[in-house]
């Protein structure tokens, strides 16, 4: 954060580091506030009561944005060689299995997304160690390992993003650019805190959801009123 120095120093003094915002005036503000000279990227972040430590507290899921990310996802489908061209006429930006196995073993990694279908799980799973660490080893947890290929390439193309709590119990993921009007962001944000409600664990009781921000790239945090993120849906 220092290193945005003067502007960003600006932008702090005009958010009110104790005030809770309603999600409509938060995406307003983050849009005043950007100053970079790129489109910023807004992300959206909800700190969750929960032990990220125990397994049957972690919440991972996907969800499809109704506005997409506004960015670019370069797909990779990893497929039996007789569906390659059905994967690249879906979207995907790569398609094949050996032959990019071996790229990946050898440095490449210029993608975003991986999909797999599950007939050709067992020839990729050497590559867990080198795709795990990066988030992008294809998960049936992850909605990425699939029987529906093209399907699954269409809705990643289109804006569909992971959720997956951190260490820390957060989760925390880009929905969408400053450059979006504020209804769009609005509507990407409660589309994904209506899903992390769903996917509340059992486990978990009492209080789920403990914190909510909103920020973009290079601007500051703002606190948001949990009860203005959701479409109806008791977050508790």
């Amino acid at each position: 954060m220092a290193r945005a120095g003067k502007k960003y120093r600006q932008a702090r003094q005009q958010v009110e580091r104790s005030q809770l915002y309603p999600l409509p005036e938060a995406v307003e503000k983050v849009k005043e506030l950007a100053f970079a000279g790129f489109d910023e990227t807004v992300e959206f972040i909800v700190a969750l009561d929960i032990d990220p430590k125990k397994s049957d507290q972690m919440v991972r899921g996907t969800v499809s944005l109704p506005h997409g990310t506004g960015k670019k996802v370069r797909v990779l489908a990893f497929c039996p060689p007789d569906r390659v061209e059905d994967a690249l006429a879906a979207g995907a930006d790569y398609a094949g299995c050996g032959d990019l196995v071996e790229k990946i073993k050898g440095g490449w990694l210029d993608f975003d997304s991986a999909v797999a279908e599950k007939s050709v799980m067992r020839e990729i799973s050497s590559l867990g160690k080198v795709l795990g660490p990066r988030g992008l080893m294809p998960s049936p947890k992850a909605g990425t390992v699939t029987e529906d290929l093209d399907r699954t390439i269409r809705e990643l193309k289109a804006g569909q993003i992971e959720i997956k709590t951190n260490k820390g119990g957060a989760i925390q993921v880009a929905v969408g650019k400053v450059s979006f009007a504020a209804e769009q962001l609005a509507e990407n944000i409660r589309c994904v805190m209506d899903e992390i409600i769903r996917l509340r664990p059992a486990a978990v009781k009492g209080r789920y959801v403990k914190r909510s921000f909103i920020c973009s790239t290079m601007s500051p945090a703002l606190g948001l009123e949990i009860g203005t993120l959701s479409r109806g849906v008791t977050a508790g």
